[in-house]
């Protein structure tokens, strides 16, 4: 189970805002990390939480007995890291939230087995939205057994 997740954005609060609005949660500041950090808590039944840094963060180790630091690092603005989030709004709402915000949003299918809006995150990062529709199509489909069924009927076709 994933508890938290960390990303980086250019204006960490704003970002924070709109993850708390696709949420119905709060965004709060989080100084472990540094200055300007946030952290979205979703208040769910796992308490699932965003921490957003700014644009540049590195984490590394700390010497000895002690936690991990963040340090400022080359600024990268588009990488492989995404992630799939649930929302309780509708699709109109979140694709009112990506104009709110001047995000790029569309909605997609991935590989014939469930729906996502991408929401690409100040158009940088995609997060992968799911309304209550697309979490049904998801639990049901991302499986252990949906997951090789979905191997052995080969790959999808290119849209």
């Amino acid at each position: 189970m994933i508890f938290h997740v960390s990303i980086a954005a250019d204006d960490p609060v704003r970002v924070g805002d709109a993850i708390a609005r696709l949420w119905r949660a709060e965004a709060m500041p989080f100084p472990p990390i540094g200055a300007g950090s946030v952290i979205v808590l979703a208040g769910d039944h796992r308490n699932s939480a965003i921490e957003i840094y700014p644009r540049g963060t590195e984490l590394h180790p700390a010497e000895g007995d002690a936690d991990a630091e963040g340090r400022t690092g080359a600024p990268v603005r588009h990488g492989s890291v995404h992630m799939a989030i649930a929302t309780p709004l509708a699709a109109d709402e979140v694709f009112a939230l990506a104009a709110d915000y001047g995000w790029l949003a569309k909605a997609r299918r991935r590989g014939g087995m469930f729906g996502v809006i991408e929401l690409w995150v100040e158009n940088a990062l995609m997060v992968e939205v799911l309304t209550a529709e697309m979490q049904a199509e998801y639990l049901e489909t991302m499986t252990p057994d949906g997951w090789r069924a979905s191997l052995a009927a080969g790959p999808p076709l290119a849209a």
